[in-house]
């Protein structure tokens, strides 16, 4: 199993927007670089992610699932943007802020502290552990 982690804005699209959606999730949509389009094209059905909230409170806040494979994103009619469903796992005990990642120097090739606006990333299984550890959440 693959881990990952998707950006958001809070303000556009939050940790309880994400929630309120349930077991049907929604798709990760408006995603506009071919580098984060890259890595959802290689998601795979039940691959977690980071839900991560950025402008002011940039801090990891819950766990995700991919639910449905890459797909055409539905906000656009250019056929270059494709997405993947996600539904919400479970909050953070404690959010785990961007200056908490950027501390922990087991973090620091982390690609979020290396090219924190890249919206769709790749996580290491250690990084995982250690994120996790640091937000009092279970990691599986």
């Amino acid at each position: 199993m693959a881990r990952w982690l998707f950006k958001s804005e809070p303000s556009t699209w939050g940790w309880d927007d994400q929630r309120a959606k349930g077991d049907a999730g929604e798709e990760w949509d408006g995603v506009r670089n071919y580098q984060a389009r890259n890595f959802m094209r290689v998601m795979q059905i039940g691959d977690r992610g980071f839900f991560y909230h950025s402008q002011k409170e940039k801090a990891v806040v819950g766990i995700v699932e991919i639910c449905a494979l890459a797909h055409p994103d539905s906000t656009t009619d250019d056929d270059r943007w494709e997405c993947v469903d996600i539904k919400a796992v479970r909050s953070f005990t404690v959010p785990v802020t961007l200056d908490m990642i950027k501390a922990d120097p087991r973090l620091a090739e982390m690609v979020l502290v290396r090219n924190s606006r890249l919206s769709v990333q790749p996580v290491t299984d250690d990084e995982w552990k250690i994120v996790c550890d640091m937000g009092q959440t279970k990691a599986d």
